[in-house]
Protein backbone atom coordinates (compact mmCIF):
# COMPACT_ATOMS: atom_id res chain seq x y z
CA UNK A 1 0.00 0.00 0.00
CA UNK A 2 1.34 3.30 -1.08
CA UNK A 3 2.16 5.70 2.05
CA UNK A 4 0.57 8.69 0.76
CA UNK A 5 -2.67 10.19 2.21
CA UNK A 6 -4.94 12.33 -0.06
CA UNK A 7 -8.05 14.11 -0.18
CA UNK A 8 -10.70 13.85 -2.82
CA UNK A 9 -12.36 17.00 -4.05
CA UNK A 10 -15.10 17.74 -6.30
CA UNK A 11 -15.34 20.73 -9.03
CA UNK A 12 -17.33 22.72 -6.55
CA UNK A 13 -14.45 22.93 -4.05
CA UNK A 14 -16.80 20.23 -1.80
CA UNK A 15 -14.37 17.45 0.07
CA UNK A 16 -16.22 13.98 -1.16
CA UNK A 17 -13.10 12.09 1.00
CA UNK A 18 -11.29 13.84 3.38
CA UNK A 19 -8.57 10.93 4.08
CA UNK A 20 -8.35 8.31 1.65
CA UNK A 21 -5.67 5.49 1.31
CA UNK A 22 -4.23 3.40 -1.41
CA UNK A 23 -4.01 -0.11 -2.43
CA UNK A 24 -2.27 -0.57 -5.08
CA UNK A 25 -0.04 -3.68 -4.37
CA UNK A 26 -1.79 -7.19 -5.02
CA UNK A 27 -1.90 -8.13 -1.13
CA UNK A 28 -3.74 -5.03 -0.01
CA UNK A 29 -5.73 -5.01 -3.16
CA UNK A 30 -6.59 -8.85 -2.16
CA UNK A 31 -8.02 -8.14 1.33
CA UNK A 32 -9.00 -4.48 0.95
CA UNK A 33 -11.69 -4.36 3.82
CA UNK A 34 -12.60 -7.70 4.65
CA UNK A 35 -12.96 -8.59 8.31
CA UNK A 36 -12.20 -5.25 9.17
CA UNK A 37 -14.55 -3.33 12.03
CA UNK A 38 -13.94 -0.28 10.38
CA UNK A 39 -12.24 1.63 7.52
CA UNK A 40 -8.43 1.67 9.02
CA UNK A 41 -7.89 5.07 10.19
CA UNK A 42 -8.93 6.77 6.73
CA UNK A 43 -12.52 7.72 5.08
CA UNK A 44 -11.93 6.30 1.81
CA UNK A 45 -10.24 3.17 0.77
CA UNK A 46 -9.28 3.67 -3.19
CA UNK A 47 -8.48 0.32 -4.93
CA UNK A 48 -6.03 1.01 -7.73
CA UNK A 49 -6.28 -0.81 -10.43
CA UNK A 50 -10.04 -2.10 -9.96
CA UNK A 51 -13.33 -2.14 -11.85
CA UNK A 52 -15.58 -4.18 -9.73
CA UNK A 53 -15.69 -5.37 -5.98
CA UNK A 54 -17.37 -7.81 -3.38
CA UNK A 55 -18.08 -7.31 -0.14
CA UNK A 56 -17.44 -11.05 1.19
CA UNK A 57 -16.50 -11.23 4.70
CA UNK A 58 -17.75 -7.28 4.96
CA UNK A 59 -19.26 -6.44 8.43
CA UNK A 60 -20.58 -3.41 7.42
CA UNK A 61 -22.31 -1.97 3.87
CA UNK A 62 -20.41 0.68 1.77
CA UNK A 63 -21.11 3.34 -0.47
CA UNK A 64 -18.76 2.39 -3.77
CA UNK A 65 -17.05 5.22 -6.33
CA UNK A 66 -15.90 3.72 -9.63
CA UNK A 67 -13.25 6.11 -11.58
CA UNK A 68 -11.50 6.07 -14.80
CA UNK A 69 -7.80 7.02 -14.23
CA UNK A 70 -8.48 10.38 -14.34
CA UNK A 71 -10.70 10.54 -11.44
CA UNK A 72 -14.28 10.42 -13.93
CA UNK A 73 -17.00 9.05 -12.17
CA UNK A 74 -17.76 5.76 -14.14
CA UNK A 75 -20.39 4.78 -11.67
CA UNK A 76 -21.41 5.57 -7.70
CA UNK A 77 -22.92 2.88 -6.05
CA UNK A 78 -24.59 3.54 -2.31
CA UNK A 79 -25.72 1.26 0.62
CA UNK A 80 -24.10 -1.49 -0.86
CA UNK A 81 -24.45 -4.97 1.78
CA UNK A 82 -21.92 -7.32 2.90
CA UNK A 83 -22.06 -10.46 0.48
CA UNK A 84 -22.72 -9.05 -2.66
CA UNK A 85 -20.54 -8.80 -6.22
CA UNK A 86 -20.80 -5.31 -8.26
CA UNK A 87 -20.48 -5.76 -12.40
CA UNK A 88 -17.62 -4.91 -13.95
CA UNK A 89 -17.11 -1.23 -15.25
CA UNK A 90 -14.82 -1.77 -17.84
CA UNK A 91 -13.78 1.87 -18.20
CA UNK A 92 -13.27 2.28 -14.64
CA UNK A 93 -9.82 1.77 -13.45
CA UNK A 94 -9.96 2.47 -9.45
CA UNK A 95 -12.73 2.05 -6.69
CA UNK A 96 -13.18 3.90 -3.56
CA UNK A 97 -15.25 2.62 -0.74
CA UNK A 98 -16.44 4.50 1.87
CA UNK A 99 -18.52 3.41 4.74
CA UNK A 100 -22.02 3.40 4.03
CA UNK A 101 -23.57 6.99 4.53
CA UNK A 102 -20.44 8.82 4.64
CA UNK A 103 -20.78 9.45 1.05
CA UNK A 104 -22.65 12.55 -0.88
CA UNK A 105 -26.30 12.18 -2.38
CA UNK A 106 -24.30 14.58 -5.33
CA UNK A 107 -21.99 13.10 -7.09
CA UNK A 108 -22.83 11.92 -10.58
CA UNK A 109 -21.80 9.79 -13.79
CA UNK A 110 -19.08 11.77 -15.35
CA UNK A 111 -18.45 14.24 -12.61
CA UNK A 112 -14.25 14.08 -12.14
CA UNK A 113 -12.78 14.57 -8.56
CA UNK A 114 -9.48 15.54 -7.90
CA UNK A 115 -6.88 13.89 -5.36
CA UNK A 116 -4.58 16.06 -3.41
CA UNK A 117 -2.04 14.20 -1.78
CA UNK A 118 -1.90 15.91 1.90
CA UNK A 119 0.96 13.60 3.31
Amino acid sequence: MENKIYKLKGSNGEIVCNKMILATNTLSRMKGLMFSEELPDCDGFLIKPGNSIHTFFMRYPLDIVFFDKNFKIVKVLYNVNPWRMTRIYFSSRQVLEMKAGTLKKNLNQGDTLEAICIS
